[in-house]
């Protein structure tokens, strides 16, 4: 196998650092508090993997480039990988009930299904379930 990575962190420029962990928050994730300050917040998304949530303003000392307006354009889709169809429902429904937008229809392929949603920042997450078995 080739390379092999021991984690990942996705870096999303955010509005409002404080609304934007409220909204996670509602739907079950959780701050890592040693990473996470007035100007970044790491959410621990499973093991070994992360999004780092940072204020816009601190977002653009990491690059040269302008930021994309999420609510307009979209560089990235983020897809989480869950273990039951349950779960995708109970995830996106969360996302909407806490103020995300939806983002696409389920999508149900028999071994795969999916679902996905806008954050309030307009960024894309598309949970889904697959069962490996039917592959």
């Amino acid at each position: 196998m080739g390379i092999q990575m021991k984690s990942i962190f996705v870096n999303l420029p955010v509005k409002d650092l404080e609304k934007t962990k409220e909204f996670f928050s509602k739907i079950g994730f959780e701050f890592n508090e040693k990473f996470t300050d007035e100007n970044a917040a790491s959410m621990v998304i499973g093991e070994n993997i992360f999004a780092m949530l940072l204020v816009e303003e601190f977002f653009k000392t990491f690059t040269k480039k302008e930021l994309s307006d999420a609510a307009k354009s979209t560089e990235v889709i983020v897809g989480l990988a869950v273990d039951s169809r349950d779960k995708v429902d109970e995830i996106v429904n969360k996302a909407l009930d806490a103020g995300g937008k939806p983002s696409n229809d389920p999508m149900d392929h028999g071994f795969m299904y999916g679902w996905s949603f806008e954050d309030i920042d307009g960024h894309l997450w598309e949970v889904f379930y697959m069962d490996e078995s039917a592959v």
